[in-house]
């Protein structure tokens, strides 16, 4: 039986205009024990005026690590998403992050398979994400960092999909970033789609969905950023909970919600289940 974390994505901060540090040490004030950071490339405005949570992987992965250690909090992984249908991007994007994540201590990068070139057909997509994901798992495999794929886009918005990517490339470093409330988006039943990958789970955004979100884009999306407060939504975090224990690694369900409120109320109603 795994043991199951809570930690939280900084996009939680987002919109208090801070920096990637104090949002770590917020997510430790409210009792996370893992962050999961956002990392880019190149150099932005706002994350160098320290208004945006997100770091460039320009900077010293230390940072990271520091201000982790700082707090008293762990690593679950690093928001490095990138579209993996274009390699001219996806392919030196994810080296860098799994490079970064080595450095920093992040054992999982996640990323999904992004918004596909409009003139690209099904087959060269898939030709094209296994070109990606082959040259980062060459970078992955030796420095033992995990890829987590997660349910995202046009491709993995079903059980299908999601294991036709994940089966373009055999390496132990590639397994599943599951994302329940994308996958409740998508139409699909999120228990039967966790349970059936619960096998190659490597981490887990928590994300709920409101019952109005639902009633008005169920169906229609393959996913959202953020969600409401775990407890407040549609998921059934008991059920999340029990089907995860079953994973062959532990498991953070790393919080994907807008505010810092919600944040709150979603480590209290976790913490309530366990």
């Amino acid at each position: 039986m795994s043991n199951i974390f809570f930690g939280i994505n900084l996009e939680f901060v987002r919109h208090h205009d801070k920096p990637m540090e104090w949002g770590v040490h917020k997510a430790a004030e409210l009792g996370y024990t893992h962050v999961e950071p956002m990392v880019h490339l190149g150099r932005e405005l706002l994350s160098e005026a320290g208004y945006f949570h997100s770091v460039s992987m320009f900077d010293d992965p230390l940072r990271i690590k520091r201000a982790c250690e700082k707090a008293g909090v762990k690593l679950s992984g690093l928001s490095a998403h990138t579209p993996l249908t274009k390699p001219e991007i996806g392919v030196e994007y994810l080296k860098q992050a799994i490079r970064f994540a080595a450095e920093c201590g992040a054992p999982v990068i996640n990323t999904d398979e992004g918004p596909k070139q409009p003139w690209t057909t099904e087959a060269e997509d898939f030709t094209l994400m296994r070109y990606t994901l082959m040259e980062a798992a060459k970078v992955a495999e030796p420095r033992g960092i995990l890829i987590g794929l997660e349910p995202h886009q046009q491709y993995s918005k079903s059980p299908a999909g999601l294991d036709r990517i994940h089966g373009l490339v055999k390496s132990k470093a590639i397994g599943i970033n599951f994302d329940t409330g994308n996958s409740y988006l998508a139409g699909e039943d999120p228990y039967r789609w966790l349970q059936h990958v619960v096998g190659r789970l490597v981490h887990l955004h928590a994300k709920d969905i409101s019952i109005t979100h639902a009633e008005a884009e169920r169906g229609k999306v393959t996913g959202t950023p953020v969600g409401c407060a775990c407890g407040d939504g549609v998921i059934d975090w008991a059920r999340v909970l029990r089907i995860c224990r079953k994973a062959k690694r532990d498991i953070v369900f790393s919080v994907e919600c807008g505010t810092i409120e919600q944040a709150e109320r979603s480590i209290r109603h976790l913490k309530s289940l366990v």
